[in-house]
């Protein structure tokens, strides 16, 4: 899957902005508000260095940041429509048979304990424990580019249990606990209730939760999941049936078993790792004909699938895969290795939209900028896609 591309050409932007301003125009009650939505898009899209209000502001031709601030606070219109809003034109442009669903989360760095949902707490993008918000993440995959489609803001246990603080912060009551699992389930489900068709769905170990899983397999939606180390299959033995963890599976993979496949290409080439995979079936064996073997929809399959370093044996990742019986190795590792392109996806929302640049606490205004941030990536990747097809307008549609 294509992570990112070259940006496309501004003078390609006006028109095509416009009209997708234009999907989006009757969201807003009043006039001003929707021509400060296309104002607050064209800036987001433009050469500012910091997407902040004081920064929007000025490149919106405003004195103050105060009219930015309504837009994202106080207007009138509802980021949830405009979500859908945002699924559509993607699928209208990108929609692919071969596409995936990646979901992923992305830490926002915060400074103070007013902003909702903050606190202390692991961030991937910083790699350790931070001051920080984090946001779930739905990202739709093509060959022709990536997308971001839903995003949920995570609550904290501190949050959740201080109604004061949560209604300072405009979190509504109907707001409850909920895990990063399940926050993926709400989106996974608006997806596919939206219309979204994925040949996988595939994610990190956060994302690979029973709950998940069980979802998507209800669905005979394929998966490629990671997973931890310490996430147990069931196997079987002179003894009988018994929980083995993946980790000691990939131990029992021959030399012969290790297969060398490219989980992609990035920036310095295709990334080559060794794989192997064994049925979940076969790791039951004499279970199946008892009886006793996984239950599975006809004609599919689990699989545990583990990716190992070439350059250093003992680094290895594990997976948990589902899909027709008939699917190849290469192609759950394709699927597998499909996963980076949210990061991508992150890395070029953050650096050329301002996805964190925001300086909104509430949760409100949370929701509000991310939503319009997703929707101005969503736009140049479509336009970059239809550039790099040979310059087709977006407008056609």
């Amino acid at each position: 899957m294509s992570g990112s591309s070259p940006l496309a050409q501004p003078h390609h932007w006006s028109a095509d902005l416009k009209v997708l301003h234009q999907r989006i125009a009757s969201r807003f009650t009043r006039s001003e508000q929707r021509q400060r939505a296309l104002a607050y898009l064209q800036a987001l899209l433009s050469p500012v260095e910091r997407k902040n209000g004081w920064q929007i502001a000025e490149q919106i031709g405003e004195r103050t940041p105060f009219g930015v601030q309504r837009l994202l606070s106080t207007a009138q219109w509802d980021a949830e429509v405009v979500r859908d809003d945002l699924r559509e034109y993607v699928l209208e442009h990108l929609q692919t048979p071969e596409a995936v669903l990646i979901l992923d989360e992305t830490g926002f760095l915060k400074k103070g304990t007013q902003s909702a949902g903050v606190g202390r707490q692991y961030s991937g993008t910083a790699g350790r424990v931070e001051n920080c918000q984090i946001g779930v993440f739905l990202a739709y995959a093509t060959p022709h580019g990536t997308a971001l489609i839903d995003r949920e803001l995570f609550l904290p246990k501190s949050w959740v249990d201080d109604p004061a603080r949560c209604a300072a912060a405009q979190i509504p009551e109907t707001v409850g606990a909920a895990t990063k699992p399940q926050l993926a389930l709400t989106m996974l489900e608006r997806a596919f209730t939206g219309g979204v068709h994925a040949a996988w769905v595939t994610g990190d170990a956060v994302y690979s939760a029973s709950n998940v899983r069980s979802f998507l397999e209800q669905r005979q939606q394929p998966y490629v999941l990671a997973v931890a180390s310490n996430c147990h299959v069931w196997t079987w033995d002179q003894s009988g049936p018994k929980q083995t963890q993946v980790a000691d599976v990939a131990q029992q993979f021959e030399p012969d078993q290790w297969q060398t496949w490219s989980a992609g290409s990035g920036s310095k080439g295709d990334r080559l790792f060794e794989w192997a995979w064994v049925s979940v079936t076969q790791l039951m064996g004499p279970a199946v004909s008892a009886g006793l073997g996984p239950i599975l929809p006809a004609g599919f399959e689990r699989w545990v699938l583990v990716r190992r370093s070439l350059k250093d044996p003992t680094d290895l990742a594990y997976y948990l895969a589902f899909a027709p019986s008939s699917t190849t190795l290469s192609e759950i590792v394709q699927a597998a290795g499909s996963r980076w392109a949210i990061e991508v996806a992150f890395e070029m929302a953050k650096d050329e939209v301002g996805l964190d640049h925001y300086e909104v606490r509430s949760w409100v205004g949370w929701y509000r900028h991310i939503t319009l941030a997703m929707l101005a990536h969503a736009f140049l990747t479509v336009v970059t896609a239809h550039e790099k097809k040979g310059g087709q307008s977006t407008t056609r549609s």
